[in-house]
């Protein structure tokens, strides 16, 4: 039996992470082998699920959640966000996102609030102005950026900030600092991500089609 699936449950957060060299359809057939497995792990728990390990187009995505939600009540979430294209960016990454290396936040994190992690973080909800994120690995973010975001906070220049949209007054990068300019509000943001080239912080964006 193949072994491109490991489940890793924990009070905080529970983790399917998939190898990212295995097929769709590998991940997918193993998938339903597991879940029945899955299902008594959970009993009554609420826990969400984080897929870890392997992009998945939307449509994948699509289908892996309605698999996993016909058997289980839970809300299940992807390290590779949909409309984040996180996918452009891992391979910046100087140290992949694991089960160790990763921490999960969920809910906005709202002004005065700091948080600080020494490796990746993700945050699932927006990021309000006041607030304060640091990183020692990369940032993502799958709402909106108001506050501060330092991702590679020990120095790492390989790191990357990704978000749904950006807003905040500026960014970080190890040493590097990147002012934002006001942006047109009326632009709506499919993603946007930074990443440090030489000593300048370039932030790329894709809008949304309006078609």
């Amino acid at each position: 039996m193949s072994n491109n699936i490991s489940i890793n449950l924990k009070k905080e957060q529970n983790l399917v992470k998939m190898n990212p060299e295995a097929s769709y359809e590998e991940v997918l057939n193993e998938l339903k082998t597991k879940l029945p497995k899955l299902k008594t792990l959970y009993k009554d728990a609420t826990t969400p699920l984080y897929i870890i390990g392997k992009h998945f187009e939307n449509d994948q995505m699509d289908e892996i959640s309605q698999m996993i939600k016909e058997k289980i009540d839970v809300e299940v979430y992807f390290d590779s966000p949909k409309d984040m294209g996180i996918h452009v960016i891992k391979n910046t990454f100087e140290e992949d996102l694991s089960v160790s290396e990763t921490k999960y936040i969920k809910g906005a994190v709202r002004s005065g609030n700091r948080i600080e992690y020494e490796k990746s973080l993700v945050i699932i909800g927006d990021i309000n102005a006041g607030a304060e994120i640091i990183a020692g690995g990369n940032i993502v973010v799958t709402g909106v950026l108001r506050g501060l975001a330092h991702a590679g906070a020990k120095g790492n220049k390989k790191a990357v900030i990704a978000a749904r949209k950006m807003e905040a007054p500026q960014i970080r990068i190890a040493n590097v600092v990147k002012e934002m300019e006001k942006e047109d509000e009326e632009i709506d943001t499919k993603q946007v991500y930074a990443y440090l080239e030489g000593e300048e912080i370039i932030v790329e964006k894709e809008t949304k089609s309006n078609l």
